[in-house]
């Protein structure tokens, strides 16, 4: 018997944000029948940037990515080494 991926649930939060001349692609979503909301944003250069605690909502997912360009700038979103992959606590 073939294993059957879990479906992917996208919030419709999710969207391309641009300010200040940076872009970078907001992805909220979940994983079948798990209760969190996963956050990753991914920069121009395909790096992403995925929150490591779920979110009990999708709304509380895209706050916490305005709270971070809020208090930390579109800037931490580019790339600052070569691991493609960073992670935010």
């Amino acid at each position: 018997m073939a294993d059957i991926d879990p479906p992917i649930i996208e919030s419709p939060l999710s969207k391309t944000v641009t300010r200040h001349a940076i872009t970078v692609q907001v992805a909220i979503f979940k994983i079948g029948g798990d209760a969190g909301w996963t956050l990753e944003v991914v920069n121009a250069e395909g790096t992403s940037t995925v929150w490591e605690e779920p979110f009990d909502t999708d709304a509380a997912a895209f706050k916490a990515f305005l709270r971070a360009v809020e208090t930390e700038g579109m800037e931490t979103f580019l790339d600052d080494d070569t691991s493609g992959w960073t992670t935010i606590h």
